[in-house]
Formats: C-alpha cells, sequence, structure tokens
C-alpha cells in the first residue's frame, strides 16, 4: 500500500535523523566544541538578524548594559569613532561595576586604534589580549604573523552571543578610505540557546591563546620540551575550557534534538582541528541545492571544488547569484573576483555588484532551509589562514527573512552582463587571471601554506 510504505519512510528517515542527532552527540565524548570537525547542530536556539552597525551596536550596547557576570569578546578592528564608541563604553560601564570583561583584539586589525582608548579600558578594568601584536617590518618575515583572528564574536554571561562579519567600526567609517555617506553593508546575528555555548569556548580559546603568545600547533613542541614552560601551557589549555563540564554536557545531550526548532550549529576555521570546517559545511550546501543559492562576499576567490559546485548547480537550474563588491576597497581584491567572472557566468550563474556603499557582509542562503551569516569570505585568507567564525541555521522562517533582505540589496546592485555565446577570453584576460593566481599561490607559500588551493 502507498500510505504504508510512506509511513514506512517516514519511520526511517526519524530513525535516521535520531541515529544521527545520538551520533553527533557521542562524537563530542565530553571535548570542548571548539575541537570539533564538523557543525555539531542543536535546536531550541532563538536567531535573530542584524543588519549593520546601526542594529548591532545598539542589541549589544544594551545586552553588555544588562550583563551580571561575564562578557567575552574576540574582534579583529576596533574603532571608538561614531557609533561603535557605545559599545566601548558599554564595556567600560561594565567592568567598572564588577562584570569580569574580556577582549581579544586582533593584532593587525586593531593596530590604529589609539593607545589612549587602550588605557581608559584597562584603567576600567576590562582585562585586554592582543592576538598576535604586529612588531615592525621584521613581522612580515614571520609565516605566523599572516593567520590573523577575523572573529567578530561576543558572548554575555553565557547566554547571549553576537556573531557576523560587522567589526567594532562605525558603519560610515573605512580605515582606509575615511568616512562616506552611505553605510556599509553587512550583516550580524544575535543567538540565544544551546549553540551559544561553542562560541564561548572558543572567545576563551583564543584569548588563552591570544595569553600563550603563539598558535598552540606552530609552538606546542617547543613548549612541551621546557618543563617550566609546560605548566604555563597546562594553565592556559585549562582555562581554555577544552572539556565540557557536567553540566553543559547534560544539556547539549538535550539539545542534540533534531526536531526542536531553529536548528543551528557554530563553526570556525583554526589551525588545529578545524582547518576546513566552514568550507566544507559550505560546499556540502551548495551541492545539495535545488532551487536557489545567494552569496554575498566582499572576496570572492573560492577553492575551485567550489567554483565547480556552484557551476553545476546553475547547470542544473538552480538559480546562483553572487552580490559582489560594486566600491572595491582593496583592488586586488576585486581583480580576484573579476577573473572568474567569465568562468561562472559561462555556466549560468549570474554576478552582481552592490553599487551604494562598500560590501562586508559575508553570507550563503541555501534554498528555503539553509544560511551561513559570520566572519568568513571565499578566498583564500579566510578559507586557509585566518581564525573565522560562522552561524549555521536550519530553520524556514529565519531563511526568509534573511532572503527578503538579500532581495533588497540585490535590487540596489548592478548586474554584471553575461558575454555572448561563443564568447572567449581575450589574452589579456588569461594573463590577469594567471597573474591573480601566482599572486595568491605566492601569499599562501609566504604565509607557511605549502598544500594546493
Amino acid at each position: 500500500m502507498p500510505g504504508k510504505g510512506a509511513g514506512e519512510a517516514a519511520d526511517r528517515a526519524a530513525d535516521h535523523t535520531a541515529e544521527t542527532a545520538t551520533a553527533d552527540f557521542h562524537a563530542l565524548a565530553g571535548l570542548a566544541w571548539y575541537a570539533q570537525r564538523k557543525p555539531v547542530f542543536t535546536g531550541g536556539n532563538r536567531v535573530r538578524l542584524l543588519q549593520g552597525g546601526r542594529d548591532l551596536f545598539p542589541a549589544l550596547a544594551e545586552r553588555i548594559d544588562a550583563a551580571q557576570d561575564s562578557v567575552w569578546l574576540a574582534l579583529y578592528i576596533v574603532s571608538p569613532l561614531g557609533q561603535s564608541g557605545g559599545v566601548l563604553q558599554a564595556l567600560m560601564r561594565a567592568a567598572r561595576r564588577g562584570v569580569q570583561v574580556h577582549l581579544v583584539v586582533d593584532g593587525l586589525g586593531s593596530r590604529e586604534a589609539p593607545e589612549a582608548l587602550w588605557k581608559d579600558m584597562a584603567a576600567a578594568g576590562v582585562q585586554l589580549a592582543v592576538y598576535r601584536p604586529v612588531k615592525g617590518l621584521s613581522a612580515l618575515f614571520d609565516a605566523g604573523q599572516w593567520r590573523r583572528m577575523h572573529l567578530k564574536l561576543c558572548v554575555v554571561d553565557g547566554a547571549h552571543a553576537f556573531i557576523g562579519g560587522i567589526n567594532l567600526i562605525d558603519d560610515h567609517y573605512d580605515l582606509q578610505h575615511g568616512w562616506s555617506e552611505q553605510p556599509r553593508l553587512d550583516y550580524a546575528l544575535q543567538a540565544q540557546g544551546p549553540v551559544v555555548t561553542p562560541m564561548l569556548h572558543t572567545v576563551k580559546a583564543i584569548w588563552a591563546r591570544a595569553q600563550f603568545g603563539r598558535d598552540w600547533r606552530d609552538d606546542l613542541s617547543q613548549w612541551a620540551q621546557d618543563p617550566n614552560r609546560l605548566k604555563r601551557l597546562q594553565e592556559r589549555v585549562r582555562q581554555a575550557r577544552l572539556r565540557l563540564s557536567p553540566q553543559e554536557q547534560s544539556d547539549i545531550a538535550q539539545a542534540v534534538n533534531l526536531s526542536l526548532p531553529m536548528r543551528s550549529a557554530f563553526v570556525m576555521r583554526d589551525n588545529l582541528r578545524q582547518r576546513r570546517t566552514i568550507e566544507q559545511a559550505s560546499l556540502q550546501a551548495i551541492l545539495q541545492a535545488r532551487q536557489r543559492i545567494d552569496i554575498v562576499t566582499p572576496y570572492f576567490y573560492p577553492h575551485r571544488a567550489i567554483r565547480l559546485a556552484l557551476r553545476s548547480a546553475a547547470s542544473r537550474g538552480v538559480e546562483v547569484r553572487l552580490l559582489l563588491q560594486g566600491k572595491l576597497d582593496y583592488r586586488i581584491a576585486g581583480l580576484a573576483a573579476q577573473v572568474l567572472y567569465h568562468e561562472l557566468q559561462w555556466h549560468g550563474v549570474r554576478i552582481f555588484e552592490y553599487q551604494p556603499a562598500f560590501l562586508h557582509a559575508k553570507v550563503l542562503c541555501v534554498d528555503d532551509e539553509w544560511a551561513t551569516v559570520g566572519s568568513s569570505n571565499l578566498d583564500p585568507l579566510s578559507l586557509v589562514l585566518n581564525l573565522e567564525g560562522n552561524l549555521i541555521v536550519k530553520d524556514r522562517g529565519f531563511v526568509r527573512t534573511l532572503s527578503a533582505s538579500l532581495n533588497e540589496d540585490f535590487a540596489l546592485s548592478r548586474e554584471v552582463p553575461r558575454p555572448p555565446d561563443g564568447h572567449r577570453p581575450r589574452w589579456w584576460a588569461r594573463v590577469r587571471r594567471g597573474f591573480v593566481a601566482w599572486v595568491a599561490k605566492t601569499y599562501l607559500r609566504l604565509a607557511g601554506v605549502t598544500g594546493r588551493y
């Protein structure tokens, strides 16, 4: 009977889902989420979309002002100018009333912040750590200095998290180009629920790494040979909380229930166990797309596997749209994306360039079921070198809200005309592509990456 067969199929699917959820939990084996190599989804989350600093900064300041116990932040760029200054003031207010405030900033991204800001924050009680400080031109010859902490992550009281592509810098201000009339296009998420736990573990681990001084993977063997430093290493590992507490294990065992709404997973890219987690999660979503793929990113030069997946999706009838920069902040990054236009358009991928202002958002939206927002671009720096963090959300209501916002962004953009059928790139276009490929490979080799990209 058709009804009976359908019922049995549904039962098998439900059993498989339950087995997957159980396997995901047992895979944790008590390890912190920071140590996981693949996305682990939990249900029962609440995720809210925030567009630009105009949405993020007031929400962030309000939550920090309500903090009772702790605030942990990991940020690439920090600037006290304009609207972002309100968040910094909220951090200092929280520290003065006894909240434990930990802030880790990237040594390169935040190098232009005034020294007076750090002194004021320290005087207020904010505990500051700098990830890989940049010290003179000699840093250029240190491969580790090419690997930056690119996160935009905040966790308040272990229960409220903010994540996305938005640095702590005013929407109208750019470090390279100064002030602009139109705000930068960017997105962030505010989250509550079990998915906050991995974000908290991550920012604590990054804090410990910054205190430790360098990347664990680079220096572990060197430190292990020194008995005095080994004690310090053990203390940093303890601070990073590389294992779940018994209460966290109990909470997560209940949360790894895929039938609960707002299924979400925090994913990151680092140089330990999660070197390709974000890339692989994105690739899998693209390969499974049935109707639509929207990608918004300022820097687009992905691995060949992602390009092939996008081409394949467009060829099988999936609507694939890329929204890239129309106003370039770095010309070499714009050129890197442009040399891929012909290849992708030839297979049916539609390419748009955002016109009103700079574009900084990092979003991937697939069908009406899967989306990710975070700090990771689709380029070698994000996919191979930097520490990055994204939140994946599987929820139809959320994805539809995000899609509606993206449609407004596409409407403000210019579609790049597709070359005529039969048109082949001219010799100078091939030279440009070869030049970009050479620059990318040289940059990665200088950064200590010897594998294929």
